[in-house]
């Protein structure tokens, strides 16, 4: 008998949800995963609420939706979840039976990993977008709607968001520059070193599993040096 899934969407704002705007791709990937999981879906459930508000009753009706069933919770990212680190492990320490499209097979230290980096740029949204409005105000820029944001405005937002993606990749480098030095150690080449990552199902900073090559690992290698 093929295994049950819940599926469990979350759009940000009511206009995402009635416009399909991010629902459709998160469901695209959760049918496509159940698929090549010869699964069926057993229940499905959006939410239409901020990742930073951990009060979720769609969520609590999937969750019960998939203990009734013996299904398994699927969601398409991490992040559709939550962007707070203790909600996200003290859902996956509750012993609740999810699994992420994007991160299939991934075990509680890969979840706490992936919870802290989703936390931190919960953070760093927070931050770049209050230091674009300082900095436009600083300069008489009129604010409005992103929509109506003024060229120097969206300007400085994306070179913060910029310096924010640097600021995780800075961090990720760090969390897997021990295993990497350890291969060096052993004086494995880098396309030896990318064999052994994808081998042990590590994943690369966009959360890709096999996807490590030469070039990612030098790219790792030379963030470490900077």
């Amino acid at each position: 008998m093929s295994s049950g899934y819940v599926a469990y969407y979350r759009v940000s704002t009511d206009r995402q949800g009635k416009s399909g705007l991010g629902l459709d791709a998160q469901k695209k990937q959760v049918c496509d995963f159940i698929s090549n999981s010869n699964g069926r879906l057993t229940g499905e459930f959006v939410e239409v609420e901020s990742g930073r508000n951990n009060d979720r009753p769609e969520l609590a009706k999937a969750i019960r939706q998939s203990q009734l069933t013996g299904s398994r919770l699927v969601i398409a990212k991490l992040d559709r979840l939550s962007r707070s680190l203790n909600y996200i492990t003290s859902l996956a320490e509750s012993r609740v039976d999810f699994v992420v499209c994007d991160l299939p097979g991934c075990d509680q230290f890969t979840i706490n990993l992936y919870g802290a980096l989703a936390q931190r740029e919960r953070e760093l949204i927070s931050q770049r977008t209050k230091a674009a409005l300082q900095a436009a105000k600083a300069k008489n820029v009129k604010l409005g709607t992103p929509e109506n944001l003024t060229p120097e405005a969206a300007r400085l937002g994306r070179e913060e968001g910029v310096r924010a993606r640097q600021r995780l990749a800075d961090a990720f480098a760090l969390n897997v520059a021990e295993v990497i030095k350890e291969y060096q150690s052993e004086g494995l080449s880098l396309n030896q070193i990318a064999r052994e990552m994808n081998n042990r199902g590590i994943l690369t900073a966009r959360g890709k599993a096999n996807a490590w090559t030469p070039t990612t690992v030098r790219n790792v290698l030379l963030r470490l040096k900077e």
